[in-house]
């Protein structure tokens, strides 16, 4: 008998499933942050963080908004790998609780101090890996337990980002360190959920040239991908560091033309998904590039086309698609959560061209800032009643 994806329960809807708080709250708080960001690195605000506001505005994004996706993502996938009923009600509850404390904790580093601040902000992704380790193992589904390394890693960026910033006043490893761990999640997760959707469209609506499977090239790359992330993290700017990003890039853009995206024009759900990915070998190439070339291209513009690009899409993207499908609803995109979509990829183009228009530096940035949060605070609001409520009634679709 298969096991039901809900046991009862009688709570609050948005504690009924892992997706609801956190990719509701997430999103809002991905927005609002960025408009709190904008007034104070031009020095026209002063919140009581002890990071500067380069370093508060990474920080929040890598390890604020970006663990609620992650874990909203987590707890709807882990019953469905494992057929164990999720985590909801209070478990659930209690680990909002940590994330908002976290927020809240670096909000007021420089009044609590920043060695309490730095243990309460990373009690939310130990708590994540505890619960997402147990459930896998409970589940007996040993092949699963491989998302815990990036998820591992992602916890101990963050203990090392608070160490840096408090030590030497700035990030530097763990910025780079935690962008790596997140897309290592994006190359594992993402290799296995965008030929699959790809796959049942086409076969469905679309009969033809489908998605080529899981081969030796796919294990191929993701190994050369994780040597080459090992070496930029630990010597971005190496001759060694910057032919294997090219290489990884060069590699990801083979793999993803192995994907039939092309054929999903007609269906933007399936589309936005190969799009995201396409910003990994952007990035790569960029980052490899800046390597090599350090005086053509500035570190920064690789790593915002992994930061706003790769993830920030990516994320969108898997929010909508898994807010349709867990909810109920037809997994038709609307023009309005399109608009959204095309907002954060104008987002990332603006901040990448950014790095090299020195002239229009400022307004460009402003005007990434802006369309991130359109996208992301657009996502909160439009989908809060699909989130905030119990499901509409019919199947679950994925």
């Amino acid at each position: 008998m298969p096991v039901p994806r809900l046991k009862a329960y009688a709570g609050p809807a948005i504690l009924s499933y892992g997706f609801r708080p956190f990719f509701f709250f997430g999103a809002l708080y991905a927005g609002l942050a960025i408009l709190l960001w904008l007034p104070m690195v031009f020095g026209q605000l002063r919140l009581l963080t002890s990071f500067d506001p380069v370093d508060w505005h990474i920080h929040e994004m890598l390890f604020g908004f970006l663990p609620a996706i992650i874990t909203g993502f987590l707890l709807t996938a882990v019953p469905n790998w494992t057929g164990r009923l999720p985590v909801q009600g209070r478990p659930l509850g209690v680990l909002v609780a940590l994330w908002m404390i976290g927020r809240l904790a670096v909000l007021f580093s420089a009044a609590i101090g920043p060695i309490a601040a730095g243990v309460l902000d990373c009690l939310f992704l130990l708590a994540v890996a505890g619960v997402t380790a147990n459930e896998i193992v409970a589940g007996k589904n040993w092949r699963n337990l491989k998302v815990l390394i990036p998820l591992t890693v992602l916890l101990f960026a963050n203990v090392l980002f608070h160490a840096e910033a408090y030590f030497s006043g700035t990030s530097d490893y763990a910025r780079r360190l935690a962008v790596a761990a997140t897309l290592m999640l994006i190359i594992l997760i993402g290799g296995r959920i965008i030929p699959s959707f790809t796959r049942n469209w086409l076969a469905r609506a679309r009969p033809g040239r489908l998605p080529v499977a899981f081969s030796r090239f796919d294990v191929g790359t993701i190994v050369f991908s994780m040597a080459a992330l090992i070496a930029w993290v630990a010597a971005p700017t190496t001759l060694a560091a910057g032919l294997l990003m090219v290489g990884a890039g060069i590699l990801h853009s083979l793999r993803l033309a192995r994907w039939a995206g092309e054929r999903c024009w007609r269906e933007p759900l399936v589309l936005v998904l190969h799009l995201s990915y396409l910003f990994l070998p952007a990035g790569f190439i960029l980052a490899g590039v800046s390597a090599l070339a350090p005086s053509a291209i500035a570190p920064a513009a690789g790593l915002h086309a992994f930061g706003v690009g790769t993830i920030g899409t990516m994320t969108l993207a898997v929010m909508m698609r898994a807010s349709l499908g867990h909810t109920g609803h037809e997994l038709t995109m609307s023009r309005l959560s399109q608009a959204m979509y095309a907002c954060a990829a104008a987002a990332a183009l603006a901040r990448v061209v950014a790095v090299f228009d020195g002239a229009d530096f400022e307004r460009l940035v402003i005007l990434s800032g802006l369309l991130w949060a359109v996208a992301f605070i657009g996502f909160a609001t439009s989908f809060a009643p699909k989130l905030l409520r119990a499901s509409a009634p019919g199947k679950q679709k994925r």
